[in-house]
């Protein structure tokens, strides 16, 4: 995603190309693809990919494919809160809130008035949220279970399924 010669370790964004057929071409592959492919060199070594790259090069030609551009980071990457605030789509008053709160760690470097937060500590909160929802959802289907605002002829499982992947 990019030349080899970033650090490893370095956050880079990366835009979508200016002309996207070629991402399209790929994302469309790899729609159609149900197993981790195998990178072939210049050389004609071919090379398996590991699942987890796989799905992530997935992830990254779906999302390029709808002209988003992509960044790469480190999960113990420092973030500002701004940052942050726009990984997890709040506002940055907001994320203050959820700092203050203890809900997700930070630090301010240098004894200064910013705040700075761990990659990884923002993606663990976005779970427990993610699992919070899931699980307020879960109580309210069962709620309305027990009073009895579910019809019979209605498919409420798949509708549920549907809803929490769209969830995430």
């Amino acid at each position: 995603m990019g030349s080899m010669d970033t650090q490893l370790g370095e956050r880079r964004t990366v835009l979508p190309p200016q002309d996207l057929e070629a991402m399209l071409d790929l994302s469309r592959f790899l729609d159609h693809v149900k197993a981790p492919a195998a990178l072939l060199g210049p050389d004609g070594q071919t090379v398996p990919l590991p699942l987890e790259v796989f799905h992530v090069l997935v992830e990254v030609a779906h999302a390029m494919r709808a002209g988003k551009a992509i960044t790469v980071a480190p999960v113990d990457q420092s973030l500002t809160t701004q940052e942050a605030a726009d990984f997890l789509g709040i506002s940055r008053p907001t994320l203050v809130k959820v700092l203050e709160s203890g809900e997700v760690p930070f630090d301010r470097p240098g004894a200064g008035r910013h705040r700075r937060v761990r990659l990884q500590d923002v993606v663990a909160y976005q779970e427990r949220r993610r699992v919070q929802r899931r699980a307020a959802l879960d109580e309210l289907t069962r709620e309305a279970a027990e009073v009895g605002l579910y019809e019979a002829d209605v498919d409420y499982t798949a509708a549920l399924k549907a809803a929490r992947k769209r969830m995430g």
